[in-house]
């Protein structure tokens, strides 16, 4: 991840060994940045599971040689003569993980009024979807809730996009925003729709 400013200039290397954080947002109160990993995709059914990382300046996360917490990658080994274990020990770990191939799209942190009180501040996550996986994993918005301004879990918020069977979905969700009026708005790329989703205090 680089760091440049607003006119272009001055690009510097902010953190490194992410993998295709393509979500990622400051937390409303700590002003911390946070982050969702694509893990790789020929690792089995439960491996790369995805990566929730704290993104700090100067700070390694592993990738290519190491990923999780810590597990080789057999693909690429380390430079020189490190091993895989001693550049595990140089690597900040992820402060969570999810199930494996769901492929985090976008990230949003709310800040409305709309939704309950236990809602604000928490990271609302659009799950594309496994495409090679046994049992599908994704295709669905997730919740990231905080607790004292630290993540504790991640928990289902939108879901019913695969059929009963789990073999076929009816759409793949991809953006996600927050609207002014404090409902999310979450595009499906498969059918080209955006959802509106709203509290209606039932």
């Amino acid at each position: 991840m680089v760091r440049v400013k607003p006119d272009g200039t001055g690009q510097q290397i902010f953190a490194k060994g992410l993998r295709n954080t393509i979500g990622f947002a400051f937390h409303p109160q700590t002003r911390e940045l946070y982050g969702f990993d694509h893990g790789i995709d020929w690792l089995g059914d439960t491996g790369q599971r995805e990566e929730f990382n704290l993104i700090r300046e100067g700070a390694h996360y592993g990738w290519p040689y190491v990923y999780e917490n810590g597990k080789a990658n057999p693909a690429d080994e380390p430079p020189g003569d490190t091993t895989h274990a001693e550049y595990a020990k140089k690597t900040t770990f992820p402060v969570l993980t999810y199930d494996a191939h769901s492929a985090p799209m976008a990230m949003v942190f709310y800040t409305g009024n709309a939704f309950p009180e236990a809602y604000r501040n928490s990271a609302f996550v659009a799950l594309h979807g496994s495409w090679n996986r046994k049992e599908p994993s994704g295709y669905k918005v997730v919740r990231v809730r905080f607790e004292n301004g630290k993540p504790a879990a991640i928990e289902d918020f939108l879901t019913g996009f695969l059929t009963e069977s789990k073999r076929e979905q009816f759409g793949r969700v991809c953006g996600i925003a927050q609207h002014p009026d404090g409902s999310l708005l979450i595009s499906d790329d498969d059918n080209g729709v955006l959802y509106r989703v709203a509290y209606t205090g039932k």
